[in-house]
């Protein structure tokens, strides 16, 4: 809609329009990460924000924005001669979950510089977004290298693009919003950790909360310009109250305590680097600012330790977010005194400049909690409990069914790969064509050459230079002489996990071990950038526990809560991967599956259980899945019918020991020979 809806209706989120105003106010903080569920105003706040944005001065035709009290040396439109400046509003541009390279950072004309030596350079969105708002809706689901390009240049100021020898350099500072639903996938903790600023959202549970939310969106829906000008006067004194804190930003005093409470809050919670005590000390002073006044206070470090800390203490995606505000309180008050300050009566939001309403982005459950399960040694012995049982071992329900157990501890696991070289979405698991990577040939470009392969192009060209009359005297170069660099890089691949949960895992406390190893190979996914699914089976069935999807985190927890006990449908579980699978390649055809199938390898119940389960592997193994089959079994005797499933699979076995990145199991090898194989 043209007209957008108004910042300060938006009901609650006080988080939210915190972070944002913050920014606005500094865009030195480096930008803020919203989190939450779908339905939660992300989008709106960020779209309501452009229109508090104080105008820009540009250079008339000037492609990169410059202003024209201080252009850009280096601009490419340059050098520009003094003139005075047009007004225009603060754009915000939005970058698109499937955009390329190309169109993030822009494009330079290779046919032309080739042909005609001339420099043509297409700017891309990190031009049009300098000295405005540049928002990426979903950025989790964005390729690892464009968030790395973006924030580069959001943490540098300027954006470099490189083209075979060309180079073109344009500023490019912006506000940098990003939004993402955890249910979807993680963002990298490296990621995560070059946003300034991080607000965690969700949906108000009061009921006139919400029933003033539904009002107010009905009544925009209905008629934006006159919903817009009710609020015309509280946004323009949002707008002035921005300007305000922009022009008493400089003035605002960081005193040496203040910054010794910063560095020992960053030191108590460990966060790995510098950059959180860089962006504490600018949230603190935007903070100052905010509230008007010119010196920086405890409280306002307290804020920027919720805003900036809690996605900074995430090490792998199973940790909770949040920090423990007790020890940030005791931190504080051991670094230096705090202010005289009614903490009972905080200011009341972004309206007030205090704490936002709700803790910076510390979700309900991250008060100091721990979400980690209890750790266990694999191997231990469970020591006996009061009635004879041990005390780790699952009770049982009255119809038998026994009780989750907790996971053994985590550990690094072998490198699983898929044979073969794949097409699908970047990740770090198997070897496939992608567009980054080393070069490995050369084709004739099917649409707009990207890649060009020089000295491919070059021995395309040469044959011809006498018939083109210019032997001698300098190359000419057609555009059927272009080549497209082919290159191989790794992809990320589907990985579908089916654990076996009957009876006979649970015994001799074996579901632990087996939780940490799926445990462990979820967090290898992770890293790798693979989507992951999970398939369960027990009793009489089998069941989907997780359908394929980005976030390990959500497969963690389905695993924790996994309940065991019953017979062993083997066959079950294999066919329904097999639906599982099935479907996933009509959705994602580019993306290749990896089986790994987490089991004794005993099949009961039914008639002919082991000759059914043979033959949902082989089923597996005709559509050229490949599989691992984790073998479970324990004890003196072992029956080695994990083994048997692999070879029916095609695909390869290996112990819970083998699995470790440090045994001494040629895995690798293994799967890669079993592939070819099948």
């Amino acid at each position: 809609m043209s007209t957008p809806y108004p910042f300060t209706a938006i009901v609650g989120q006080d988080d939210l329009r915190l972070g944002l105003l913050l920014n606005a106010v500094s865009p030195a903080v480096g930008g803020v990460l919203v989190r939450g569920e779908k339905g939660t105003a992300k989008s709106t706040a960020v779209r309501a924000l452009a229109a508090l944005m104080p105008e820009v001065s540009v250079v008339p035709g000037c492609r990169f924005s410059c202003d024209p009290g201080s252009p850009d040396p280096a601009c490419p439109d340059g050098p520009h001669a003094e003139a005075a400046g047009v007004s225009r509003p603060a754009r915000t541009v939005e970058l698109p979950v499937g955009a390329s390279e190309d169109r993030l950072v822009g494009a330079l004309d290779i046919e032309r510089a080739l042909s005609e030596g001339v420099k043509a350079f297409e700017p891309g969105l990190l031009a049009d977004a300098h000295r405005g708002i540049l928002y990426v809706d979903e950025v989790n689901l964005l390729h690892d290298h464009l968030v790395d390009l973006l924030l580069d240049a959001a943490a540098m100021g300027a954006s470099y693009v490189e083209r075979e020898g060309v180079s073109v350099r344009h500023a490019a500072r912006f506000l940098l919003v990003g939004t993402m639903n955890p249910e979807e996938g993680e963002l990298r903790p490296q990621l995560l950790d070059r946003f300034g600023l991080t607000v965690e959202v969700s949906a108000s549970r009061d009921t006139d909360e919400r029933v003033e939310v539904v009002r107010r969106r009905l009544a925009y829906d209905d008629d934006p310009e006159g919903f817009a000008a009710r609020w015309a006067e509280e946004e323009g004194a949002l707008r002035e109250r921005i300007a305000a804190a922009r022009v008493l930003l400089p003035r605002v005093v960081l005193s040496d305590g203040v910054l010794r409470q910063i560095a020992a809050t960053c030191a108590a919670f460990e966060v790995d680097g510098m950059r959180a005590d860089i962006v504490m000390a600018r949230t603190a002073t935007a903070l100052a600012a905010w509230a008007g006044r010119e010196e920086v206070t405890a409280d306002d470090v307290r804020q920027a330790a919720l805003l900036a800390l809690p996605h900074r203490r995430r090490r792998n995606p199973f940790d909770a977010p949040g920090l423990d505000e007790d020890k940030l309180d005791r931190t504080l008050d051991e670094a230096g005194p705090r202010d005289d300050h009614d903490d009972d009566d905080p200011d009341p939001g972004p309206d007030g400049g205090g704490d936002g309403g709700g803790g910076g982005g510390v979700p309900p459950q991250a008060d100091g909690e721990d979400r980690t399960p209890p750790q266990s040694a694999e191997g231990d012995s469970p020591s006996p409990g009061p009635e004879g049982t041990p005390e780790n071992t699952p009770g049982r329900s009255a119809g038998g069914e026994q009780q989750p157990v907790a996971a053994a501890e985590p550990f690094r696991t072998k490198m699983l790969s898929v044979p073969g070289l794949g097409e699908g979405a970047a990740g770090r698991r198997s070897r496939a064509r992608t567009e980054h990577g080393r070069t490995t040939g050369a084709v004739r470009p099917q649409g707009s050459l990207t890649k060009l392969h020089l000295a491919a192009t070059v021995q395309a060209a040469a044959p011809h230079q006498r018939a083109r009359g210019r032997a001698g005297r300098g190359l000419v170069v057609r555009r059927d002489d272009l080549r497209q660099a082919t290159r191989e890089g790794r992809e990320g691949n589907l990985v579908l996990f089916v654990v076996d949960a009957s009876g006979s895992m649970a015994a001799r406390q074996r579901m632990s071990a087996v939780k940490g190893a799926v445990l462990s190979l979820l967090l290898d996914a992770y890293q790798r950038r693979d989507k992951v699914g999970l398939v369960t089976f027990r009793g009489k069935e089998a069941e989907v526990a997780l359908p394929p999807t980005s976030s390990v985190d959500a497969a963690a927890a389905r695993l924790e809560s996994l309940p065991t006990g019953g017979r062993t449908p083997l066959a079950a579980g294999l066919l329904k991967a097999h639906d599982v699978l099935r479907v996933e390649r009509l959705r994602d055809p580019s993306r290749r599956p990896l089986l790994v199938v987490v089991t004794d390898g005993r099949a009961t119940g039914g008639p002919e259980p082991v000759a059914l389960a043979g033959r949902a592997a082989r089923l597996h193994r005709a559509e050229g899945t490949a599989s691992v089959v984790v073998d479970c079994e324990s004890g003196y005797v072992r029956l080695g019918l994990a083994g048997e499933l692999a070879r029916e699979l095609g695909g390869t076995a290996v112990t819970l020991d083998e699995l470790r990145a440090d045994s001494i199991a040629g895995l690798v090898k293994d799967v890669t020979a079993a592939g070819r194989a099948a």
